[in-house]
């Protein structure tokens, strides 16, 4: 393949080969060969293929086809009741909602969705992803029907390993085809071998089109699909230091890095001060980050960590953090320009679905920082818009560190409508003309607007 007159972000225009899913050539003048196919990218940009550095795969899978119960949906109890008991039911049996609040109808728990669905199996998720509400008839079909409240904490691998609902990947990776995403690190903790089958198989088929790169262990069992990289472990305020510091010493005595989720600040002071006890190895990161005080900045700086974040989370939650956070710590919150003045590694990320699966929607809140009311929250912490490009550029195995267009590269790239200034002024996916992986073209649903032509061999 030949991509003709297309603009590198540097701003240089040049002609792009791809061969044997490599970039192969990079001249402002390169001659079209016969065996080749040719894309007119005049008034284009290429960049690498996005990737979306913490994800949910089979999560986002079943959220497509859920009833949405957030707060920006539904508001109160009627209207919940409402909403379930004509919500439809999925293909798997299920009555599936997510994004749940307790500010919508307040705690659930089995009796209350007994009333509202006494019948259908349902499934509700609590918007942070960390509980699953149940109704009886769902907790008889995942095997727990004497569980006292219907209420699931940190359960997902009790309970996912029983549910169904991964046919729609395809329609997830054929979203994120159409944002330029070329690859994914899935954060699911845990994953069984069934799990990770099915995104092996999934990938294998081409369900799945981008690269999979696994927060686990793949441990003795082979998966040609998919990657691996750290070791994924959830934390809570409650948790058990000693047993928590022997398990990342552990996981570093086994040759791995470690990925801790860290939401408040107690989780990444904890976290803090047990890397600082047992060493860091290279690739440990923290997910998330999403309070960060002062005197923390320095200390992962010193540590040399990755820190994955979720600006999304401002354009979506913003005026509730506005609201119900203290003006002292509103400052701490979704941190950005502060990493990269400290010398903190850091990437970006939607943690889909519990943000959602747009990445320019997350480059957009980190370079404005609006919230959905048109607020800001800590515009001091805002970064320009080729900043927030490049924290979707990272590779799998190194988030922080930019992947580029050049000779010996993988041929995953991303071909975008406009100047590199005009894409960093509008981060908008309706720029995505073409997503190509490994050298293989996938039209975007917006390129027939485009003025690319692709001219195919012959």
């Amino acid at each position: 393949m030949l991509i003709r007159q297309v603009r590198l972000r540097s701003g240089e225009r040049v002609d792009v080969r791809v061969r044997g899913g490599l970039v192969a050539g990079i001249h402002a003048d390169l001659r079209a060969e016969v065996d080749e196919d040719v894309i007119d990218a005049s008034g284009h940009t290429v960049i690498p293929g996005l990737h979306d550095h913490h994800i949910h795969l089979a999560a986002s899978a079943a959220a497509e086809r859920s009833t949405r119960v957030g707060p920006a949906e539904v508001t109160g109890a009627d209207q919940f009741a409402d909403t379930m008991s004509t919500a439809r039911t999925s293909d798997d049996g299920w009555v599936r909602a997510v994004g749940y609040h307790e500010s919508v109808a307040g705690p659930l728990d089995r009796d209350i969705l007994d009333r509202i669905e006494p019948i259908r199996p349902v499934r509700v998720q609590h918007r942070t992803g960390a509980m699953w509400f149940m109704n009886s008839a769902g907790l008889r079909q995942v095997g727990m029907p004497e569980h006292p409240s219907g209420r699931l904490f940190r359960s997902d691998h009790a309970v996912s390993s029983r549910l169904t609902g991964f046919d729609e990947l395809r329609d997830v990776s054929d979203r994120l085809c159409g944002y330029g995403v070329t690859g994914v690190t899935e954060a699911t903790p845990d994953l069984t071998d069934s799990g990770l089958r099915v995104l092996d198989d999934a990938v294998g088929r081409g369900d799945i089109r981008q690269h999979v790169h696994v927060l686990g262990d793949p441990g003795s069992t082979g998966y040609r699909n998919l990657s691996f990289g750290p070791v994924k472990r959830i934390i809570d305020d409650d948790v058990d230091f000693v047993e928590f510091q022997e398990w990342v010493a552990q996981t570093h005595r086994q040759g791995l890095p470690v990925a801790v989720h860290c939401v408040t600040a107690f989780q990444l002071i904890v976290t803090v001060t047990v890397l600082q006890t047992v060493g860091t190895v290279p690739g440990d990161r923290v997910e998330h980050a999403a309070v960060v005080p002062d005197e923390l900045m320095s200390s992962l700086a010193d540590l040399g960590v990755v820190v994955v974040t979720q600006p999304i989370f401002i354009a979506e939650r913003g005026d509730e953090y506005l609201a119900d956070v203290s003006a002292r710590e509103q400052p701490h919150l979704w941190r950005l320009a502060a990493f990269k003045t400290a010398g903190v590694d850091v990437a970006c990320s939607t943690d889909a679905p519990f943000g959602g699966l747009d990445p320019w929607a997350c480059m957009r809140a980190a370079r404005d920082r609006r919230t959905p009311s048109s607020g800001v929250l800590n515009r001091d912490e805002a970064v320009d818009g080729a900043s927030a490009l490049t924290m979707f550029l990272g590779a799998p195995d190194a988030p922080a560190r930019p992947r580029t267009v050049s000779v010996g590269a993988p041929a995953d790239l991303c071909l975008v409508a406009g100047t590199p200034e005009e894409l960093h002024r509008d981060l908008t996916a309706d720029r995505v003309s073409y997503t190509i992986f490994g050298g293989v073209v996938q039209p975007s649903p917006t390129c027939l607007t485009r003025d690319a032509c692709w001219f195919p061999a012959g």
